[in-house]
């Protein structure tokens, strides 16, 4: 028995009471242009536009979905960050919005022309490529841990069209001994118990990606501490971190010998990344 058809506003209410959630009516809105191919803007203007029986039935399928608690990216298995489009994969970290934070300060760095770089614990790749976009001139590396993670940020690589060499590390552990003018990272900043593990979309991600010890520093503390052999002198080292964490982090860039050390705010006004100074 086919679906009986419905009106774009008569699907996302129906979407949106099934959903709940933070953003129910955005991630309808999200699916429904998955299914017909439309822009958010022509549902606005066309609310009374009619979806197909098949174009229904899907939509209820993927609605469902969101509705049982998988993230809007898995579903369609694409996440767009800063100005790509990025596949995703339950092995890595969704590209969060407020990484595009960092993304903007690293762009804003005084940095040599042949700039070299790289993102550590890279996941999508979605920071080394953003990078990479906007700077064509900066010789760009990226690593992760996980194979699964290095195979996604490749294929990124290749769907972006952009020359990024991803290599299978933890953190510096497999690299050739180099020297860089910038490293970036956003590294697993979550405490061991923090209850926000049993909510919402990451619940769906890999602990590896989101945890890092009992007070959620660890993989910041060892970034910190093993990059200044890695920089040259006057290069940046740059990190994304919790929004409650930034005086820690702060202290921990200066007790390492660090200058120009600043934490910078996400669009939520949460202090969400810090940077310092190699001499």
């Amino acid at each position: 028995m086919s679906e009986q058809p419905l009106t774009c506003e008569q699907a996302l209410a129906e979407a949106g009471a099934r959903i709940g959630g933070e953003s129910p009516r955005l991630d309808a809105e999200i699916l429904l242009t998955e299914v017909t191919g439309w822009s958010r803007t022509r549902f606005r203007a066309f609310p009374e536009a009619v979806l197909e029986p098949a174009q229904v039935t899907r939509y209820r399928q993927l609605v469902e979905r969101r509705g049982s608690g998988e993230p809007v990216a898995h579903i369609l298995g694409h996440q767009d960050f800063w100005t790509l489009s990025l596949e995703v994969t339950p092995d890595t970290l969704i590209p969060r919005p407020d990484t595009e934070c960092l993304v903007e300060t690293a762009l804003s760095l005084p940095m040599p022309e042949r700039a070299r770089v790289i993102d550590l614990g890279t996941g999508t790749g979605a920071i080394a490529l953003a990078l990479l976009s906007e700077r064509p001139g900066w010789q760009v590396q990226a690593t992760d841990l996980i194979l699964e993670a290095v195979a996604l940020a490749r294929r990124n690589a290749q769907r972006c069209e952009l020359l990024l060499t991803v290599i299978r590390s933890n953190w510096f552990e497999s690299l050739e001994r180099q020297r860089f003018d910038l490293i970036v990272s956003n590294p697993p900043y979550i405490e061991e118990n923090d209850h926000h593990l049993e909510e919402g979309d990451v619940r769906h991600e890999p602990d590896s990606a989101l945890v890092s010890g009992p007070d959620g520093l660890d993989a910041l503390r060892h970034l910190i501490q093993e990059s200044q052999h890695w920089l040259t002198p006057g290069g940046w080292l740059l990190l994304e971190h919790g929004y409650n964490q930034g005086e820690a982090v702060r202290l921990l860039f200066r007790s390492e010998g660090y200058s120009n050390v600043e934490t910078r705010k996400d669009y939520g006004g949460n202090e969400r990344l810090t940077l310092g100074r190699w001499h």
